[in-house]
């Protein structure tokens, strides 16, 4: 049986924060500029706002299905079951292949950003590092991987909410920052114009937004893996949904209202450019850290979700059996 292969050991804490992982990437600290420049600012947060209903009743059935078939291997099987077989099939091989691409950005993009600390090293010796990283994660056993993956969120989750903090203390006008000037400038910025490309604009961006929402469903992943799913699995869903609808929204409220729309087509990160007129020093490095650290995480949560994708076709049949062994994780 599936479910006797995998021990059951992932407790709430690491369920919440593999979601967490799989979430806030780059997406969040790197593109959120570009959908502003794009949607502006109140269509920005309209956009988000969608996103969160849509990801919020997404995870209710998701949840629902994987209390009643806890799993590993996740989603594609209720497709299966409820379906056919052949959309399950279809459905667990899409995705699949979606982090395995995602895999390859995450680690071409750690290269990229520690040139700016070695510009004489090249950029594969970084990725290469990072893959060799992340694999050792995996392999070792699923409570390593959750617990890396636990402390590597939290790093995400507390720059979130420090970023959050100084943010409401800049509008409060606590904190001093060029250029903003209380309300008149929180007026400006979500009237001139409200939608700067149309509202056209707003829907073409919410294909970004519900993509920055994806990761969610690991949680269903991990079923299989989690000590009283019935009882943990809709905590977690819970707790982490409206974390995330704040954490997201709440961060595109700031960034929206302290940068001008224009400044989105900047290839630096919102949170750089905002930290950095906080006066806050080394800005730049630290979020370059901290960037470095969401795509590892990600990668981390990539490589998860699909080597137990991979395993669930075997265990089932659909792909050849040997390919599963190599998968057989065991908790310690």
């Amino acid at each position: 049986m599936e479910q006797t292969t995998f021990k059951r050991a992932m407790k709430q804490r690491h369920l919440m924060l593999l979601s967490f992982g799989g979430v806030i990437g780059t997406g969040l600290f790197l593109s959120s500029g570009y959908t502003l420049q794009q949607a502006g600012p109140l269509g920005t947060v309209l956009s988000y706002l969608v996103g969160s209903i849509l990801v919020y009743l997404v995870m209710l059935c998701l949840g629902q299905l994987a209390i009643k078939h806890p799993v590993t291997g996740g989603f594609h099987t209720y497709a299966s079951k409820y379906i056919h077989p052949s959309v399950g099939y279809i459905v667990a091989w899409f995705y699949w292949l979606t982090w395995t691409v995602a895999l390859g950005s995450e680690f071409t993009a750690v290269g990229i950003l520690m040139q700016r600390w070695f510009p004489e090293i090249p950029e594969y010796i970084f990725a290469a590092s990072a893959i060799i990283l992340v694999l050792i994660f995996n392999i070792i056993s699923t409570r390593f991987y959750a617990e890396v993956e636990f402390y590597f969120s939290m790093v995400k989750v507390i720059t979130i909410i420090v970023f959050i903090i100084l943010g409401i203390c800049v509008i409060l006008g606590i904190i001093h920052y060029n250029g903003y000037e209380g309300i008149n400038t929180i007026t400006q910025r979500y009237t001139n114009p409200t939608f700067p490309n149309g509202i056209g604009a707003v829907f073409l961006t919410m294909l970004a937004v519900n993509y920055a929402f994806s990761g969610t469903e690991l949680i269903g992943i991990a079923a299989g893996e989690t000590e009283n799913p019935k009882q943990v699995i809709p905590k977690a869903i819970r707790a982490t949904l409206w974390r995330l609808i704040i954490f997201f929204i709440g961060t595109m409220v700031i960034i929206s209202i302290l940068i001008p729309s224009y400044q989105g087509k900047s290839l630096e990160s919102p949170f750089v450019v905002i930290f950095q007129k906080m006066g806050i020093p080394y800005a730049g490095d630290i979020m370059n850290l901290v960037i470095i650290t969401a795509l590892l995480s990600a990668a981390n949560s990539g490589l998860y979700a699909a080597s137990r994708m991979i395993w669930s076709l075997s265990n089932e049949g659909v792909f050849p059996k040997w390919f599963g062994h190599l998968n057989k994780y065991r908790m310690p």
